[in-house]
């Protein structure tokens, strides 16, 4: 039986609370809510840390971010890391990229075969945290008021041309596979919509009337009653003397909405071409995003933070054959994504690992296997605008929160979804028995010394004239010679690449 391919579609910074299936209706994405339909969907599933780079890296190497040196935005991605893509092609499969991956360092493939596009971030130390600046010192120039203020109608932007490019190429070497479909494959689509500054082309917005765009279902609140985490990245963001008006915030949520109608036509013009080229019949698909937006929910924009609409990703996974319409309540995570494809991939047999993986397959979950009791989630934040190492830990309805040289935090998320009641002094038992399963696997003390260590080595090189700063991103050509035509016969060029195939090409 020929093993299934792989289709992996990745958002950029969409939070799961957005999305009608997990309870917005103001959203419209109807593509995605018949995936979800058909698919098994993880109502608790989180990213590994609230920020592009590290959520990327954790996610394909099936490890939390500290464990492979993933500490922000320009931490390199070390090329000996076993990865998602080297493990499916050892399996046999073509493992192909297209879009953003935020790779930092040389390599700028780790294991992917094919690489359809550049990257829209760059790969160098550029954006490096630095935490020898100390507490409430880093203002992040692309993540402040003016980004929520300027939300709303373009023709065009950066973002928009990127992400028109991942579409194309994606869609055409779908085809191009139909062609050749002697190889399983895995590929990964990967958008940088909804992630901000928030706009969108104008027929996007009018699919949706400003009475429709709700608010935050949890106000401001003031800085001094805020935990410490929030105050440091409230500071980072500007948002600690100041606050979006209503009228910025819906205007806002208005761009945010519509680039998520964007995204989920770009889903379903991928779901579209697995039928035209006959791969749907057999082909897994996973939709999910590196992490999410807090978009004013508690005065709060973008991520960085462990409330749920920042660190919960949506994760839906289409099994072929599988009529879907499952529901995972228990507590998920990208490191699961790995051996879960795996077991796919293998058919059960997964090979043994290079080194341990920290997720588990849902395969089991997926065919209809009961919960886990033991199930939990675990996020970690090291990057800019704190100070120290910073954690948390969904287990069952609990989520646990720890921030270097802080109080704990904990949350009851079936009685207070909102998480808006800190219970940590009121349940000492339940809070230290979660701590104690962080520290079993997390070394506070350890993290904050290679953090600095990893820090002050980036710094030194970042700091270096440009003549001699490195150069790593990667640069996307193709051979048109072989794509369209060139000396010889038109005819059989332009049958060759008709799709369905025309078997008697003749002369």
């Amino acid at each position: 039986m020929k093993k299934p391919n792989i289709l992996m579609i990745m958002a950029d910074q969409l939070s799961a609370p957005v999305l009608p299936f997990h309870g917005n209706t103001a959203v419209k994405a109807p593509h995605l809510q018949a995936l979800a339909e058909r698919s098994t969907v993880f109502d608790n599933a989180y990213c590994n840390f609230p920020l592009c780079a590290p959520a990327r890296f954790s996610l394909l190497a099936g490890q939390f971010a500290t464990r492979i040196g993933a500490f922000d935005n320009a931490c390199e991605f070390e090329a000996s890391t076993p990865t998602l893509p080297y493990y499916l092609g050892a399996q046999g499969y073509k493992t192909i990229l297209a879009g953003k991956m935020h790779f930092v360092g040389p390599d700028q493939k780790h294991g992917f075969q094919e690489r359809l596009t550049t990257d829209i971030y760059p790969a160098d130390f550029g954006w490096a945290a630095d935490w020898k600046e100390g507490e409430f010192s880093f203002y992040s120039p692309g993540h402040n008021l003016s980004t929520v203020d300027e939300s709303g109608e373009c023709f065009r932007s950066l973002q928009l041309d990127y992400d028109e490019e991942v579409e194309a190429k994606s869609v055409q070497r779908l085809y191009d596979l139909a062609r050749d479909d002697e190889q399983p494959f895995f590929m990964c689509v990967s958008y940088t919509h909804p992630h901000p500054p928030f706009h969108i082309l104008p027929e996007y917005l009018a699919r949706y009337k400003r009475e429709e765009i709700n608010l935050p279902t949890v106000g401001d609140i003031p800085m001094e009653e805020r935990d410490m985490l929030s105050r440091w990245i409230q500071f980072s963001h500007g948002l600690d003397k100041q606050t979006a008006s209503e009228e910025q915030i819906l205007r806002a949520r208005h761009a945010y909405y519509a680039m998520v109608s964007y995204i989920d036509d770009k889903v379903g013009k991928l779901l579209e071409t697995l039928q035209r080229t006959g791969f749907d019949d057999n082909t897994i698909v996973v939709f999910t995003s590196d992490h999410g937006d807090m978009l004013g929910e508690r005065g709060m924009w973008f991520k960085r933070v462990f409330f749920d609409w920042s660190a919960k990703v949506p994760m839906i996974v289409r099994q072929p054959g599988n009529a879907g319409g499952r529901r995972i309540a228990e507590p998920v995570s990208h490191v699961d994504l790995l051996p879960t494809l795996m077991d796919f991939a293998a058919d059960g047999k997964t090979p043994e690992w290079v080194e341990p993986v920290d997720g588990r397959s849902l395969r089991p979950l997926i065919e209809g296997e009961s919960e886990r009791d033991d199930a939990s989630a675990f996020v970690e934040y090291t990057a800019e605008g704190v100070t120290g190492p910073c954690c948390m830990l969904r287990r069952g309805r609990y989520k646990y929160v720890y921030t270097h040289g802080y109080p704990d935090q904990l949350y009851d998320m079936t009685a207070d979804p909102k998480e808006l009641r800190n219970i940590a002094t009121t349940s000492p038992e339940l809070t230290a028995g979660l701590k104690a399963q962080v520290f079993a696997r997390w070394d506070a003390d350890d993290i904050k010394r290679r953090v600095l260590a990893s820090q002050a080595r980036r710094q030194f090189i970042k700091d270096l004239p440009d003549a001699i700063q490195p150069v790593w991103d990667y640069q996307a050509s193709v051979d048109d010679t072989k794509r369209f035509v060139r000396r010889g016969s038109a005819r059989i060029i332009k049958v060759k690449k008709r799709w369905p195939v025309v078997t008697d090409i003749g002369s």
